[in-house]
């Protein structure tokens, strides 16, 4: 076996949920302040998925008073505790930077009806 592949087996994760772009997830990270560690819940669409094995990111995205606020996530993190779906989107493309632009209703995606 190759050896980056032995590697990234070893610390990759398998038990995050299955998710895709356009799925309204909460991501539950470990925050550390000073001594103190707590679980901060960041919940927004994602809009895009890149690399593949342990390099792996996922973008999320939410709008808090009016701001649009974006965070890049390493999925296997040890800093992840836990991934919900919170609503399945259906979307055909594979990045939607195109939200950025748009806000209120147009910036929704619409809900996907089956399980996956």
């Amino acid at each position: 076996m190759d050896p980056i592949r032995l590697v990234e087996s070893k610390y990759g994760r398998s038990e995050l949920p299955q998710f895709s772009v356009g799925d309204t997830v909460k991501v539950h990270y470990k925050v550390v302040e000073g001594e103190k560690e707590r679980v901060q819940i960041f919940q927004g669409m994602v809009i895009a998925r890149r690399g593949a094995g342990i390099k792996a990111t996922f973008s999320v995205r939410k709008v808090t008073a009016g701001v649009g606020v974006e965070r890049i996530f390493p999925l296997h993190s040890q800093n992840i505790t836990a991934v919900e779906v919170v609503r399945p989107g259906r979307v055909r493309r594979a990045k939607l930077f195109y939200l950025r632009g748009k806000k209120g209703k147009a910036a929704r995606v619409a809900e996907l009806k089956e399980t996956r």
